[in-house]
Parts: C-alpha cells; sequence; structure tokens
C-alpha cells in the first residue's frame, strides 16, 4: 500500500473550548491549499482508493474537498486514530484494516500526523518531522520500515506548478 499523509488545511483561529475548536473550518487559504494539493496528487497520477479522514471538521473538509477534486467517488471514511488524540497504536490498527488497498489518503492534525510518520519510517519514533498545513507525505508501506518517498507543502507545491506553468509557456 502507498500512504498519503496529509496534515488538515488552513483553517480559522484556535478556539480554546474543545467543542467550538472541533468544529472549526476551513477558510479561503485553506480551500486552495486543499485544490493546489489534489491537482498536486492528480499529476504525480496517485490511484487513491481510499480516504479517510479525522472526525473533526477541518481534516473532514480538507478530505472531501481534496477527494472531490481527485474525482473521488466514494464516501470519505471517519476514523477517531487520525484525530488530536489518536494514538500510534489506533493509528497503526487503521493502517492494518486498509492494508489490502493500493493507495489510501489519510487526512489528520497537528503533532499526531507528524509524529505518526515519524515513528512510521524510523521504527523508534526518533525522527520529528515537520508538516505545514496541507503537506502530503507519501509513505511506501511495503517495504519494512516504511519509507519516506515525498514530503511536499502548498508554498512548495505553488513553486514547482509556476516553474513548471512558464516553462510551458516557451
Amino acid at each position: 500500500m502507498i500512504l498519503y499523509l496529509m496534515r488538515h488545511a488552513q483553517a480559522g483561529t484556535v478556539r480554546e473550548n474543545p467543542v467550538l475548536d472541533a468544529k472549526r473550518s476551513l477558510i479561503a487559504e485553506g480551500k486552495e491549499q486543499c485544490m493546489l494539493m489534489a491537482r498536486l496528487l492528480n499529476a504525480l497520477k496517485a490511484p487513491i482508493d481510499t480516504i479517510v479522514s479525522s472526525p473533526l471538521k477541518r481534516a473532514l473538509q480538507t478530505a472531501q474537498l481534496v477527494g472531490t477534486e481527485l474525482g473521488f467517488e466514494g464516501r470519505v471514511e471517519m476514523a477517531p486514530a487520525l484525530g488530536p488524540d489518536g494514538s500510534y497504536a489506533e493509528f497503526q490498527s487503521l493502517l492494518a484494516e486498509y492494508a489490502d488497498r493500493e493507495a489510501v489518503l489519510a487526512v489528520g492534525h497537528n503533532p499526531t500526523v507528524f509524529q505518526f510518520l515519524g515513528r512510521m519510517i524510523t521504527g523508534n519514533g526518533g525522527a520529528a518531522i515537520r508538516m505545514r498545513k496541507a503537506s502530503i507525505a507519501r509513505v511506501d508501506m511495503s517495504r519494512h520500515p516504511p519509507r519516506l518517498q515525498l514530503l511536499i507543502d502548498p508554498r512548495t507545491a505553488r513553486l514547482l506548478a509556476a516553474s513548471t506553468a512558464k516553462r510551458a509557456r516557451k
């Protein structure tokens, strides 16, 4: 399986009340980040056959927007393991559940997403990998330990898109 691990896109201001914070939605910049990163996945010909998201609104919106832009026809599934309080053991169970899939897009939160990524690719949790909002990591899960193949954020994706568009025009 190829795992595309994504941090949710830019949302509104963090709320102190956890109930209100869970309902925070994406802002305009976050929606643009989703479209950009979905175009990147399309350019990479990512064969996403399953999308799983944290149940929090901002992550679910990210997953749905990216899925729509990809032409994903399935239903976005929700998994508490991808929430801010998800544990690595729950995340491992989630991966085992989808192990028969070709490519899974999993959308979650800081800091769990980058902690899970670091722990997966080192096997012991020794790596701290920063993932900015809407970043996507591509991980080959068939390797042991899983191998990080790509980590890209919207800022870099914009630069790549701009440079290739200029070259294509000449």
